[in-house]
């Protein structure tokens, strides 16, 4: 599926193309909280990052998310790039060199209309906001860390798959 996406000033666009282009994870960790907002999660979706199309480049600045670790009471860099607007800060996608052939764009940037999943996961509500209620349906799958089921397989058990 073809997506487009933008930044809510307009400064940045960018296109890209989607095999797995249902919304349906819901992450409650505290960098999507708190970078993303959006009632306490966020929603990626995956793409092809070698047909990633983008204009107004310039205006885009990149997060190296800060890690916690309680255990051992150190913290490190990730090196995943979440990718915003520097004007107007909205999330536009994260890039992980664990996976170099893909993107996640935020759901929330993304212009096209989306199909509807017909189940959701939720997922590192470990790390859940005290203040937010987990809206689960009766199909959908809850967890504390990840899940084992990457965002293909998910598409893939479903049927979903373009």
């Amino acid at each position: 599926m073809h997506l487009e996406g933008s930044c809510h000033c307009g400064e940045v666009e960018f296109s890209l193309t989607s095999a797995h282009p249902y919304s349906y994870q819901r992450c409650y960790c505290s960098i999507c909280r708190k970078t993303q907002g959006g009632g306490g999660y966020s929603i990626n979706l995956g793409g092809d990052a070698n047909g990633l199309k983008v204009k107004g480049r310039h205006n885009i600045a990149i997060y190296h998310a800060k890690m916690r670790d309680e255990e051992h009471q150190q913290a490190h860099t990730s090196d995943a790039e979440r990718h915003f607007c520097k004007l107007c800060g909205s999330g536009l996608w994260l890039f992980s060199p664990q996976w170099p052939e893909l993107i996640h764009p935020f759901a929330s940037a993304i212009d096209t209309p989306l199909p509807t999943p017909p189940e959701h996961t939720h997922l590192l509500l470990d790390s859940k906001a005290s203040w937010v209620q987990v809206q689960a349906g009766p199909k959908d799958q809850q967890f504390e860390q990840y899940p084992k089921e990457s965002i293909a397989q998910w598409h893939e058990r479903l049927g979903l798959v373009r």
